[in-house]
């Protein structure tokens, strides 16, 4: 859990993630910035440098995909396109710049982009509102991309979603519990090399008192 910039970005639970959205985020526009963050497991700068294009078709209909431009993703790296499921489109449909901007997410004055900062600041009045402890930008990327890997998706797979460089540096990204450490050192007991044994112990009943055979 990070604590003061220090650590690892808090995984959310479901109630977490129902908490912070439907009860500590203000309106649609913040709502619709993390839900990007959460179900395209994008970094906060790419999603608050997005264009409106970006998301929308000029006639004002979600894409099927999400783009994030190369330049403005960590280490300009590749341009990636990221499918729309229908939890993030309901987001998306409820925020519309009004009127059209260029950035989806503009800044004060409609200049530039909203500030990462800004973003970050936002999302942790927000927790703090409904007792949520832990909680960065980065927790929904680390969410994401966790749920993911315990659902059996390839690393090759999720590492085309994440956009890392590398396989090493997704899966420093990647929480593991530990339920799951104590379920895999379970698992071990089915390569068991020691037989079992089948001699069946039976109790020696004990020595029986000698008779006494003198007579009187």
């Amino acid at each position: 859990m990070k604590v003061d910039r220090h650590g690892k970005a808090k995984i959310l639970t479901t109630e977490e993630i129902n908490l912070v959205f439907y009860e500590g985020l203000r309106d649609d526009r913040d709502r619709a910035m993390f839900a990007l963050c959460l179900y395209t497991a994008c970094r906060i700068n790419e999603c608050v440098t997005l264009r409106t294009t970006d998301v929308y078709y000029r006639q004002g209909i979600v894409r099927p995909e999400i783009i994030f431009r190369k330049g403005n993703t960590k280490g300009k790296l590749a341009t990636r396109c990221i499918p729309v499921i229908e939890d993030l489109r309901s987001m998306l449909l409820r925020y519309y710049p009004s009127p059209r901007t260029w950035h989806y997410f503009p800044g004060l004055g409609n200049q530039g982009h909203l500030h990462p900062g800004s973003a970050s600041r936002v999302l942790q009045k927000a927790c703090h509102k409904v007792g949520v402890q832990g909680v960065s930008t980065h927790s929904f990327r680390r969410t994401a991309l966790t749920l993911m890997s315990n659902e059996g998706i390839p690393l090759r797979i999720i590492q085309e979603i994440s956009g890392h460089k590398s396989l090493q540096e997704l899966q420093k990204y990647l929480e593991v519990t530990p339920e799951q450490v104590k379920g895999a050192v379970s698992s071990l007991s089915l390569l068991s090399p020691v037989k079992k044994s089948s001699y069946v112990h039976t109790p020696i009943p004990p020595q029986s008192q000698p008779q006494n055979n003198n007579s009187f």
